[in-house]
């Protein structure tokens, strides 16, 4: 595991996400990591017995690994920027990151045009910038453009305010992320691409219990259950502090929100989510213009549909991105956000652009869209949510690196003030504690005060009646939202409600709308979802559990098919969910770990779990 270490660290930090990291089998990591790491496991750990819930007779007990002084689950920006402050004001501090996908940035998805003050925050100054913008090879904004779309035409508008790039820089965030796992293992963070996150570790009831750490989940389980030859149990991951860096509608996250009450706490709304839909093309040279943003409202939505597109020229030769983001709380069941968006490819203004070019990744993600007024708790005994897990996203600005990495920041600064207050390390803690202890847990709540005192929650609050003003109609949303950009600054003394408790009310009976006929694809400018899911890297084991779980196997035909026509078989952008001989099948395989089922499904009755760790996407561009 040491040279393995060393190994990683001497790669050059501009080095692509073809180089990504890898995760080593489990056990053998994990048995090479206790002889190795600085903790004092000399006599064996005994665990509390409010933690043997998490075994049972037919399986053997969980190795334990720790206690860390912070654990973060999600290696995204959120994640690895808490991680990288971490070390950086407290170097001796133990910190472990966990991820599920098989290499640090693969799942990582976004536009994307970035705030640079999230990375300031962890490298200042000028050549701080100048190296990161070099490695990740970012592309400074240059030209924006604001467009309204009709069918055939582009309609220039005046670019809002909050949709001002200057000063910002069109980035692969994937590549960002590498860049910063990278920088985070030079400092000495152990991170564990492949393993997942599987279940929090408790004790007590849900009154007073507390988060102790995360459960990766097992490996080697097949379909029916049983082990495999390569079986290998989870691990229980205990720490002072645990950060869950999720992001939008994690399954840890709703977990811990529901036995905390965190949204209950705070008087919050539900979340309303985006799906975003994105490929990545390198165009014909001629059509390629280095730091032009261009973002869209109009066709080919209707206009009770929240959503728009953008499309961004990148630094790398010939290269743009350009996606198709669609709110969830729509309300026909017949349409589908991965079509519209290949519909939106053949507006003359897209389809001139592409002309000749080649797609080369596809993937999709979901995106919280509820702003401050449906921002939890964000601190629960034991812990904190940062990111997108916290739903810190700007969707005015359409962005959220830049909220995400300072939340995880001002997170590290708490968990390294708290260090500070008492030194004692945890391992040393543990050796010196009773053996049904727990650790001596790190309390986040200046976290969740010093955030509410940044420009995070300024800039959300500034911004929070935009997207709920939305449910008065599309042509009193841009009046009203105009007025909010240009004038009011969030400066009144409402706070708009989202029109819905939950996306998956706003689903409308199928009877009171019609089909909506797309256009076949064409396999050059416009492709089938199987087609994009290949361009994704997406893979899943065939031969294990699902982990799309229904929590009434008989509802998909009893309620989905005769009350909404069956809508997971659209709103799905990898094709997981459909219908064969009238009986719903689930290709798991297929996904590409979104999330839209979870929130979309008319009477959530689909559960989005994590897979067996390193199954998903492959990103590399995204």
């Amino acid at each position: 595991f040491a040279q393995r270490q060393k190994r990683q660290r001497t790669l050059p930090l501009s080095h692509g996400p073809s180089r990504l990291r890898h995760s080593p089998p489990l056990i053998p990591m994990l048995r090479a990591l206790l002889r190795t790491a600085n903790h004092n496991l000399s006599r064996p750990f005994v665990r509390p017995p409010s933690l043997r819930l998490f075994t049972t007779p037919s399986l053997p007990p969980r190795d334990v690994l720790g206690p860390y002084d912070a654990l973060i689950v999600g290696a995204g920006p959120a994640g690895l920027a808490a991680a990288i402050r971490l070390k950086q004001a407290a170097p001796d501090a133990e910190v472990c990151v966990v991820e599920k996908a098989a290499a640090v940035g693969a799942h990582t998805l976004s536009g994307a045009v970035v705030d640079p003050r999230g990375m300031d925050a962890l490298f200042p100054g000028e050549e701080g910038r100048r190296e990161w913008v070099e490695a990740v090879g970012a592309q400074k904004v240059g030209e924006d453009k604001f467009w309204y779309l009709t069918e055939r035409r582009k309609i220039p508008l005046p670019t809002p305010p909050d949709m001002d790039n200057e000063g910002n820089y069109i980035v692969s965030l994937s590549r960002v992320v590498s860049y910063l796992g990278e920088k985070a293992e030079a400092l000495g963070v152990e991170i564990y691409p492949g393993f997942a996150g599987a279940e929090l570790l408790t004790s007590g009831d849900s009154d007073d219990g507390v988060v102790l750490g995360v459960a990766t989940g097992d490996m080697g389980v097949a379909k029916s259950g049983a082990h495999k030859a390569s079986f290998q149990r989870g691990v229980e991951i205990r720490a002072r502090a645990t950060l869950l860096a999720e992001g939008a509608r994690g399954s840890l996250t709703k977990e811990c929100m529901k036995r905390f009450g965190l949204r209950e706490a705070a008087g919050a709304q539900e979340m309303t989510y985006a799906l975003g839909v994105k490929e990545v093309w390198d165009v014909a040279e001629g059509n390629h213009r280095p730091g032009e943003a261009i973002h869209s409202i109009g066709w080919p939505l209707p206009r009770d549909t929240y959503g728009g597109s953008f499309v961004y020229h990148m630094k790398e030769k010939n290269r743009v991105s350009l996606g198709f983001v669609v709110g969830l709380d729509y309300n026909n069941p017949y349409l589908s956000p991965f079509q519209e968006f290949q519909r939106f490819k053949t507006h003359p203004a897209i389809r001139g652009l592409l002309a000749g070019g080649k797609m080369v990744q596809y993937g999709a993600r979901t995106l919280n869209e509820g702003g401050l007024q449906c921002v939890p708790k964000l601190t629960f005994p034991g812990g904190a949510l940062i990111g997108c897990a916290g739903g810190l996203l700007n969707v005015a600005q359409i962005k959220g690196t830049h909220t995400a990495m300072m939340s995880g920041v001002l997170a590290a600064d708490a968990i390294a003030a708290a260090l500070a207050a008492d030194p004692t390390p945890a391992a040393e803690e543990e050796e010196e504690a009773p053996e049904d202890a727990v650790p001596k847990l790190i309390s986040l709540d200046g976290y969740e005060r010093a955030l509410k005192e940044s420009w995070v929650w300024s800039e959300l609050h500034a911004t929070r009646n935009i997207r709920p003003s939305f449910k008065f109609g599309f042509l009193p949303f841009l009046a009203y939202s105009g007025l909010e950009a240009y004038l009011l600054r969030g400066r009144v003394p409402w706070t708009l409600k989202h029109a819905h408790a939950g996306d998956h009310t706003a689903t409308g009976r199928a009877a009171k709308h019609k089909p909506i006929a797309y256009p076949k694809p064409d396999g050059e400018l416009t492709f089938d979802v199987l087609s994009c899911v290949a361009m994704s890297g997406t893979n899943h084991d065939h031969d294990s559990p699902s982990h799309l779980v229904l929590k009434d196997a008989g509802v998909p035909k009893a309620v989905n098919v005769p009350k909404f026509a069956a809508p997971e078989s659209r709103y799905c952008p990898a094709k997981v969910y459909e219908y064969v001989d009238g009986e719903l099948v689930i290709n798991a395989q297929n996904c590409v770990h979104c999330k839209a089922c979870d929130i979309k499904d008319p009477t959530q009755n689909i559960v989005w779990t994590v897979p067996e760790g390193g199954g998903g996407p492959k990103y590399t561009a995204m």
